[in-house]
């Protein structure tokens, strides 16, 4: 079983079905953005979907009022997107009204240096609120494996935890995975890779050998 997901960053709609088909046999996943949102359409989702047969995740970081986050949750669900990731310091409120329409990922640390300024301050109280609401998994960052390590140790053993910033961020995906991450997201080193299928099998092989 594949424990990388791929992080579609691209904006056009061509080059993001052909870089999902050549890559596929690899992944667990797919998670996708705004760039390819706003460069190909909404309708990009459902194509990945049966096109690849993988889950979607859609990371749109939601951050705003309960109201706001039912009405994309719930066009986003009817595209076929299988997970949404929403931040948490909004509140548990907005984070329910996700929550109440379709599977959900919470962002308790972010993997970009300017994360350690806000976001890893209130991590402990992130934290709290997925062990209270249960969602799916938590994003953590690949970047700071004691961070992840920290976290999985807080964290109900239920939660998965998907780590972003392995490869060009300078994450490495064993060192996230000893630390006690589910999955590793990976995008540039696999979409910009002169050979997206080999860079992904590589990461497949690296994320799937013992030891």
């Amino acid at each position: 079983m594949s424990r990388l997901i791929l992080a579609l960053d691209v904006y056009e709609r061509s080059r993001a079905l052909k870089i999902a088909r050549d890559t596929r046999d690899f992944l667990w996943g797919i998670k996708i953005n705004w760039p390819l949102i706003l460069g190909s359409g909404i309708g990009i989702i459902r194509e990945l979907k049966e096109k690849t047969g993988l889950p979607i995740i859609a990371d749109l970081k939601l951050a705003d009022i309960p109201n706001t986050h039912r009405l994309i949750a719930k066009k986003v669900f009817e595209e076929g997107a299988n997970y949404i990731i929403t931040h948490g310091f909004v509140g548990r409120d907005s984070v329910k009204a996700v929550m109440e329409l379709g599977e959900t990922i919470l962002v308790v640390e972010m993997s970009h240096p300017g994360a350690e300024e806000f976001i890893q301050p209130a991590a402990d109280r992130l934290i709290d609120l997925a062990n209270d609401l249960m969602p799916f998994g938590v994003i953590a960052p690949a970047t700071r494996p004691e961070r992840v390590r920290y976290i999985r140790e807080k964290l109900s053993r239920e939660i998965r935890i998907l780590t972003p910033g392995v490869g060009a961020q300078g994450g490495r995906a064993k060192e996230a995975l000893k630390a006690g991450a589910d999955y590793i997201i990976v995008g540039r080193s696999i979409y910009s890779a002169e050979n997206p299928r080999e860079a992904a099998r590589n990461l497949w092989g690296e994320t799937n050998a013992e030891g």
